[in-house]
């Protein structure tokens, strides 16, 4: 449901700006106090958030209820400030889920922890290796893991990307694949959802042969981006977040409509953003709670439709009910729903339909949205966060909500 797509090309990060220079995998990871954090990229999730530091560790904060922190534990206890995922392994990238968190080696390797009950870790098993505390007064436990776990299936990745019930990643030949929960077809693999969703434990190849170079899953769909700059979408299509025209939902990949050549695509919870090789931004789906889509109006649309304002932007993230993108010249800025302690990060809790502008002045080198929070890393390579904090999430040792950027780390 948001975008939290991680990417590695040529031994880098790319969407996520992690550090190049990558000619043997880490095993073991330098670490950071964290007032000394230096980000190379952030995803944001439901309640919680996770980066990768400049020396390869990954770290997480806020709601821990289902070990989607990594930090080793299983009693729930969220952390308003960052803390190092547990296992020692150089990640360049993560990808925040829901419940769970996803990431990536330097050698392509994918590991994900935390929750596991839909089996969104993707490691072969039909349960999770540990049980989380949900309500240990009740008796109440869900299998997770509060360490990574390998992804299974052997396959090398250049981009994962963990939606919230499911998570998809595009290997070094292009080829597409996804596990966990499919409701309406979002892992794409063809097969027909009846009563009963399918459930995979392994990744699985997305159906129709096409050579991807990123994918990002949302909350019931994913899109994907072909070598050509095409863009294809499946899965939950009630508002025409597919972009391709109709509201049918697919289990197929559908080509987005319009003709557009794209750079970058964002799943979100039910719409879609993209930004075309011209640096345009473009949306479609679901365009209420002040007009997510950002065209100035809040009608749906099952077809791109531009963004308002003639912005040149490098970067767009989906969100629950905003969008947020960074322009070539590292500027924020947001639109669609403003509550939750201020989505826009523009110091007031006032939606927009169209662009406006984040407070502060900073360069932002990458955005990231999560259902009710915003995070992002800046060209100094400092993190971000802004809005609804009540778990934590926003990483700079409060629980109050904050209109702006607030700095992460104690």
């Amino acid at each position: 449901m948001r975008a939290r797509d991680v990417r590695v090309a040529g031994c880098a990060a790319a969407l996520l700006l992690a550090a190049a220079g990558c000619a043997k995998e880490l095993t073991t990871v330098g670490t950071e106090p964290p007032a000394r954090l230096t980000f190379v990229g952030i995803s944001a999730a439901v309640f919680h958030s996770c980066g990768v530091v400049s020396k390869r560790a990954a770290y997480c904060w806020g709601l821990n209820s289902t070990a989607q922190l990594g930090n080793g534990d299983t009693t729930g206890i969220s952390v308003s400030t960052p803390v190092a995922v547990s296992g020692g392994l150089g990640f360049v990238a993560v990808s925040a889920g829901d419940e769970y968190t996803c990431g990536l080696t330097a050698g392509g390797a994918a590991y994900c922890w935390g929750i596991d009950v839909n089996h969104t870790l993707g490691n072969g098993s039909m349960t999770g290796p540990q049980r989380c505390a949900i309500n240990p007064i009740r008796g109440w436990y869900l299998p997770c893991s509060s360490i990574p776990v390998a992804v299974s299936g052997g396959l090398t990745f250049m981009t994962v990307s963990a939606g919230d019930q499911h998570a998809c990643g595009v290997t070094t030949g292009g080829a597409a694949y996804c596990w966990g929960l499919s409701q309406f077809g979002e892992l794409g693999d063809g097969m027909v959802v009846g009563l009963v969703p399918s459930i995979t434990s392994s990744p699985r190849p997305v159906s129709g042969g096409l050579t991807f170079v990123t994918v990002s899953a949302g909350y019931g769909h994913t899109c994907g981006l072909t070598t050509d700059g095409a863009a294809y979408c499946w899965g939950w299509n009630a508002y025409g977040q597919l972009g391709d025209g109709v509201t049918t939902s697919s289990s197929t990949p559908v080509a987005v409509s319009g003709g557009l050549t794209f750079a970058a695509v964002s799943a979100g919870f039910d719409h879609t953003c993209a930004v075309t090789t011209a640096n345009a931004a473009y949306c479609w789906g679901h365009n209420d709670y002040g007009g997510k889509l950002g065209n100035g109006d809040t009608t749906s649309s099952s077809t791109p439709v531009a963004v308002s304002g003639g912005l040149t932007f490098a970067a767009v993230s989906a969100g629950n009910e905003h969008t947020c993108g960074v322009t070539i010249a590292g500027a924020a800025y947001c639109w669609g729903e403003n509550g939750y302690g201020g989505l826009l990060g523009n110091g007031d809790t006032t939606s927009s339909s169209t662009p406006v502008a984040v407070s502060g002045g900073l360069t932002f080198a990458a955005v990231s949205l999560g259902m009710y929070h915003t995070c992002g890393v800046t060209t100094a390579s400092a993190a971000y966060c802004w809005g609804f904090n009540s778990y934590g999430e926003l990483g700079n040792g409060s629980t109050a909500n904050s209109r702006t950027p607030a700095r992460v780390g104690p």
